[in-house]
């Protein structure tokens, strides 16, 4: 099943539907008239890479708008420029009012992710290093903003606390330190999940690694740190690196030998992308 029909994404949108609408659209039944027909076009205010388009689609069919029809003119992962005609929605003037904020919040904020997604991308671009998010999520929007990472090149880390083990510093904390909680996730971890531990010193690297850890995570670690801490592993481990990586320092990072780069920023600090839609009636 795709993205766009899982049952929380539809229950997404009439939960954002019921919100924007409330007990209907004043302004546009006052004055739109009956039965107007228009099309609007999903323009690109400036540069970006595209991400939601067929939520436009999907937007209109659980508002009950059977009479829109949506064209794309471009594909999710797509680069695009500014000026940039992306899709045309046809139909009703008054259906096309009342989609068309909810359509343009999703495709604005998935595009923002992307494109932040494929910035990242670029910039370890001949490395080994593999981009990943995390669970900085917008609440309700995961299923979603994953999958804009995905569209900018990115790859998904746990979708969510049933998919993995990761043993952060309170879970250290509360298990008595990193080979304890190796011990204890491991005699209970369910079939085919791997176990990765957060390491924040090489002295705890060095306990996982003994510990057999299928990954580490270094956090806030030094770049210095952190390729000590690669040669110590030595491929042993699956090795990712997190905390504080921007766009300045990720290249750094990445020529380490690590595996994965989390950013926390690709899903909880992306600009939405400037669009437009604006509608036309035929003469």
């Amino acid at each position: 099943m795709h993205v766009f029909a899982l049952p929380q994404v539809t229950a997404l949108l009439e939960a954002a539907l019921a919100e924007d609408v409330g007990r209907g659209d004043v302004t546009t039944r006052l004055t739109v008239p009956p039965g107007l027909r228009g099309t609007a076009t999903l323009l690109a205010k400036q540069d970006g890479v595209l991400a939601g388009l067929p939520l436009l689609a999907r937007v209109f069919a659980v508002l009950g708008a059977a009479e829109v029809a949506v064209t794309a003119l471009a594909a999710d992962a797509d680069a695009f420029a500014d000026g940039t005609r992306l899709a045309t929605v046809a139909g009703p003037v008054a259906d096309l009012l009342v989609g068309e904020r909810l359509a343009l919040n999703l495709v604005q904020r998935l595009s923002g992710v992307a494109t932040l997604t494929r910035h990242y991308v670029d910039a370890v671009a001949g490395t080994r290093a593999r981009i990943v998010d995390t669970r900085k999520t917008t609440p309700g929007l995961r299923v979603l903003e994953k999958y804009a990472v995905r569209m900018g090149g990115g790859h998904n880390h746990r979708a969510g606390l049933d998919d993995g083990i990761l043993i952060k510093d309170n879970h250290l904390t509360a298990a008595g330190g990193v080979t304890a909680a190796l011990r204890a996730a491991r005699g209970g971890a369910p079939h085919g999940l791997k176990v990765e531990v957060e390491c924040a010193t090489l002295a705890q690297v060095d306990d996982a690694v003994a510990a057999g850890a299928d990954a580490i995570l270094l956090d806030n670690m030094s770049t210095a740190q952190i390729a000590e801490a690669v040669r110590r592993i030595a491929g042993r481990a699956l090795v990712e690196a997190s905390g504080g990586v921007t766009l300045a320092t990720i290249r750094a990072v990445a020529e380490t030998g690590v595996d994965l780069i989390s950013v926390g920023a690709l899903t909880h600090s992306a600009p939405a992308v400037d669009m437009s839609m604006k509608i036309t009636i035929p003469p």
